[in-house]
């Protein structure tokens, strides 16, 4: 293909450029902001590891129905509809804290509060329980 038939292309097909375009931009400004960010994504695998070697607190941020259902072991429930951060958490400031949700993307805000609120070592866990789950980890009930 040359440049005269990209050309031609582009011109017969403007919403199709115009979306690659957005669709281009978006990526580059999400991977800019996720290199920027000093909350970190780690796996199951690494969030296990932070949990049993430097005793990271898992901050499980969905409904109460779903935590009861089953979370991580000794998980702090903090459901999304709270807007502040229990004062509880304050004396984990130091210590490494994992936050998920059920897939791993609404807990990226919560990281960035706590973040921002002093918390030293803040984590995601990506792709969230869901994960967690797939990567066949046990999830404890009513606790």
């Amino acid at each position: 293909m040359d440049t005269h038939q990209l050309i031609e292309f582009a011109g017969n097909h403007r919403l199709l450029v115009m979306a690659l375009f957005a669709i281009v931009v978006m990526l580059i400004v999400s991977e800019i902001q996720q290199r920027l960010s000093r909350v970190k994504e780690v796996s199951p695998a690494e969030a296990t590891r932070l949990l049993n070697h430097e005793n990271a607190t898992m901050i499980d941020m969905r409904t109460d129905k779903d935590y009861r259902e089953g979370h991580i072991a000794n998980a702090v429930n903090v459901p999304t509809g709270n807007a502040d951060i229990p004062a509880s958490l304050s004396k984990h400031r130091e210590r490494p804290v994992v936050v998920y949700c059920q897939r791993g993307q609404r807990s990226t805000a919560l990281c960035n509060k706590l973040s921002k609120q002093g918390f030293e070592s803040v984590y995601n866990l990506k792709g969230g329980v869901l994960a967690w789950q797939k990567a066949e980890l046990p999830l404890t009930k009513n606790s």
